[in-house]
């Protein structure tokens, strides 16, 4: 709109990209996935849409489903109707009853190809809560491989 945002002139700077060498967070492998997939020590949450999980619809994957023993709670559930996260509160209850005093280093959390399983990870950190284990792989790589 032509507006200025500020009083001041700002010159933009050519800035160089940041390197990532290595993720910082837990991760798991597609073998420790499959080694506790139904040990009730454990829980792997699939992130994905319902329908998704169910097997009912598979936009990207060849094989609809999910990993036997993941239970599912979506990553929209962690938004408002407008969007946003809801209370750190409200998420820190809401991961808790679902991770029922099951240790973060207990717990897997993927998705489709291993991005929407990132803003879950956001979400439990932004309640105050450990960040469990991300499986990068997700079901992109678990139905290729072990369905």
């Amino acid at each position: 709109m032509g507006l200025a945002i500020n009083s001041k002139v700002v010159t933009k700077t050519k800035s160089k990209p940041h390197t990532i060498t290595d993720w910082k967070l837990p991760i798991a492998t597609i073998d420790e996935v499959e080694k506790i997939a139904q040990d009730l020590n454990h829980i792997i949450i699939d992130v994905r849409d319902g329908e998704r999980y169910r097997g009912e619809k598979e936009p990207i994957d060849l094989i609809a489903g999910h990993i036997l023993g993941a239970i599912n709670i979506p990553f929209t559930e962690n938004l408002t109707k407008n969007g946003l996260f809801l209370s750190p509160e409200n998420l820190k209850e809401k991961y808790l009853n679902a991770f029922n005093a099951i240790p973060s280093d207990h717990i897997i959390v993927h998705c489709g190809s291993g991005v929407t399983a990132c803003h879950t990870l956001l979400a439990i950190a932004y309640a105050g809560l450990n960040i469990p284990k991300l499986y990068v792989g997700s079901w992109s790589e678990w139905s290729r491989n072990k369905v």
